[in-house]
């Protein structure tokens, strides 16, 4: 799963990627630092794997990544291929969620293309960009679908639906998540990948004098907020200068540094945490001597594919998945005990998997 990291110039963009991946992304103080995007695969924090570890002491250790890539800035007339438009809307099409960068700070040393510090200003630019590109992606299914519609083709009234109902959404300035689209409409605009489709995460970047403060309630943040709100989007604070700087620290000094700050985590822990989330994904476990591993799933996935993720042959031999909760296992020591205990259930193919299930899949091929 890949999640775009994006924003105008100079809001803090690639200062946040380099905290996130430490992958040394450039980040300088003019526009368009960052031409090729960046890519960085970042392991998601789950202190239940460290548990884990702690009881069998595996060979291995594998936890669960998420993708990160760090997006050329954009600016207004990228639809139309300002600047690196044309780029960067090819970039953000391959992404499945959108970090969108809100610049939140004053700092008269590092320039703003709009010459000010709007966060309101900084994301409708954004917004309306995107919307452009994809109203012309819209406008094009939507002249085919006309034309299908009227030869006698009935299959495409549901995407012609979508597509006038879409059209109309842009041109009030909103963006296609927010669309109400019956579900046969959704499944048909879901093949045309647009861009305001994506889920979005607006981290607010503030300051490091601003972190001392309410940063909840500063005026820039509570502008953003109000947006991710009207739009049913998610947000979180962040200053990504302070995060660089305590991503590059050692992990025994880290910890030291954020409980003199008062934090229970970094920034960085939760922003990849809720990126996570808002891309609908959950962790299976499996344990053993040889590895214990975190495994992705989408919400909703029954145990058989689950199982597949492992490998296909798992999938097609499936018998059964023996799973037990996290917290059972822990507080019984090993499979053995929860076996003793009747604490490991039997699960056919219907069962959804939940987050944290401790699992082991019987098949036969």
């Amino acid at each position: 799963m890949k999640l775009g990291v994006v924003g105008l110039p100079n809001v803090g963009k690639s200062t946040l990627f380099n905290a996130i991946t430490c992958a040394g992304a450039q980040a300088a103080n003019y526009p368009f630092c960052t031409i090729e995007p960046n890519t960085g695969v970042v392991a998601v924090p789950d202190k239940r794997l460290d548990v884990l570890a702690e009881m069998y002491h595996p060979e291995k250790y594998t936890p669960a990544t998420i993708e990160f890539v760090d997006i050329a800035g954009l600016v207004k007339g990228a639809s139309r291929g300002e600047g690196l438009g044309n780029k960067f809307l090819s970039h953000i099409r391959e992404v499945d969620a959108i970090v969108h960068v809100v610049r939140c700070f004053e700092d008269d040393n590092i320039i703003h293309v709009d010459g000010s510090i709007d966060p309101a200003r900084d994301i409708e630019t954004i917004e309306t960009e995107l919307i452009l590109a994809d109203m012309e992606t819209v406008g094009k299914r939507q002249d085919k679908a006309n034309h299908l519609v009227r030869t006698g083709d009935s299959k495409m009234a549901t995407e012609l639906s979508a597509a006038n109902k879409l059209m109309a959404h842009f041109n009030e300035g909103k963006p296609a998540r927010t669309c109400d689209l019956t579900d046969e409409e959704r499944e048909a605009a879901a093949n045309w990948f647009l861009l305001t489709d994506k889920p979005v995460l607006y981290a607010a970047n503030i300051s490091e004098d601003e972190l001392g403060e309410d940063p909840e309630n500063l005026p820039n943040v509570k502008k953003v907020k109000a947006i991710a709100e009207s739009e049913g989007a998610s947000v979180m604070v962040i200053s990504a200068k302070v995060e660089e700087e305590i991503a590059q620290l050692p992990p025994e000094e880290k910890q030291e540094f954020l409980e003199d700050m008062g934090i229970p985590e970094s920034g960085l822990d939760r922003l990849v945490q809720v990126s996570y989330d808002l891309l609908g994904l959950i962790s299976y476990l499996t344990a053993g001597p040889k590895e214990v591993r975190a495994w992705t799933i989408e919400k909703g996935t029954k145990a058989p594919q689950a199982a597949g993720k492992i490998h296909t042959d798992f999938e097609k031999g499936f018998i059964r998945a023996e799973i037990v909760s996290y917290d059972d296992l822990v507080r019984e020591g090993s499979m053995t005990a929860c076996r003793e205990k009747g604490l490991i259930r039997s699960e056919g193919k219907d069962y959804v998997m939940q987050d944290g299930d401790v699992t082991l899949f019987r098949f036969n091929v």
